[in-house]
């Protein structure tokens, strides 16, 4: 036992340091000023990357412990976010209230996907994998129509608790709320990865998504396990939908394209891996952001067709994505 936990972490460590020296190499080629033309739509796409990892990894807490792609994800996340906006009236639009608003909307996100999990989900949790995903995209339409029903369809301006000056990182010109974007965002995955891979909680976690039958007889809680991860899904999630507001305006379309990317995103580093939906969501982002000035592949009009592009080639070679897991089956 002492030996397969110790294999795993030094898996997820190479992983770790595969992705930050990927990470590393990044800013300096930046910082450089290398490839000027290029060199902010990596930033950029770092940014959007973030984002899409963010999500992606809501994604994958969700599936990992249901085998069920929660297509929902993304209108929970604007629920959330209108949530946030409704308090955001009553506290002020100071940054200061800003945060406080982002905190109490994580902590009401993390209420609403336990309730969904104990409530509903668990209700249907032995039903045909079909069922579970007609709940999900019920849960999808659900959220989408009460969004639009209570707040309306036209877009509202967000606030954001980062400056709105600007900074010169070499030859790059990025504002505050990006680099703020990139660091919430790199905060939020640390969390999760140190949460994963050192506390009991979360060891129990990965135990219950890799065998839940095995997990109850040592005496884990499986069902806690797994309200525990919707909540922490939808918690995520609003983060995301929190810092992506106030540069695509609130409306309850808000997710809908960054949900595409995000399902992209876990798709390509694997649905079984947290670690996979970072990694994913970070060469979607940058992919699509280069892409987006190179006129050889079409520019801005397919770069979304060049970052499904990627998913193709990646599933073509690994089916269960870069670093997803092939699970035996029994005959």
């Amino acid at each position: 036992m002492a030996a397969a936990r110790a294999a795993v972490g030094t898996t997820a460590a190479r992983r770790a340091l595969t992705a930050g020296g990927a990470l590393a190499l990044l800013v300096a080629w930046v910082a450089s000023g290398w490839a000027s033309n290029y060199s902010e739509q990596v930033v950029l796409g770092i940014a959007s990357g973030s984002l899409f990892a963010i999500l992606a990894l809501a994604i994958v807490l969700v599936y990992r412990s249901t085998e069920v792609v929660n297509f929902a994800q993304g209108e929970m996340a604007t629920f959330s976010t209108f949530v946030a906006w409704s308090l955001l009236q009553w506290v002020g639009e100071r940054p200061i209230g800003v945060w406080l608003v982002l905190a109490m909307t994580v902590a009401i996100a993390f209420a609403m996907g336990a309730a969904m999990e104990m409530l509903i989900v668990r209700r249907v949790a032995h039903a045909p994998v079909l069922n579970t995903a007609v709940v999900a995209l019920g849960f999808f339409t659900l959220f989408n129509s009460v969004s639009a029903w209570r707040y309306g369809n036209e877009p509202k301006p967000f606030p954001t608790p980062f400056s709105a000056d600007t900074i010169e990182l070499g030859a790059v010109t990025i504002t505050y709320h990006t680099l703020g974007i990139i660091g919430v965002a790199v905060v939020v995955m640390g969390a999760m990865f140190a949460l994963f891979q050192w506390t009991r909680l979360g060891l129990a976690m990965r135990a219950t998504a890799e065998d839940p039958m095995a997990a109850r007889l040592v005496g884990i809680r499986v069902g806690r396990m797994l309200t525990l991860g919707w909540a922490l899904s939808a918690a995520v999630g609003a983060v995301a939908g929190v810092l992506i507001a106030h540069t695509l305006n609130l409306s309850p379309i808000l997710m809908f394209n960054l949900l595409l990317f995000a399902l992209a995103a876990a798709v390509v580093g694997g649905l079984t891996s947290p670690g996979g939906a970072v990694i994913g969501g970070l060469l979607i982002g940058i992919a699509q952001n280069v892409v987006g000035i190179t006129d050889a592949l079409g520019g801005s009009e397919l770069r979304v067709f060049w970052a499904f592009a990627l998913i193709l080639l990646v599933l073509l070679v690994r089916p269960s994505g870069l670093f997803g897991r092939r699970r035996a089956r029994r005959l």
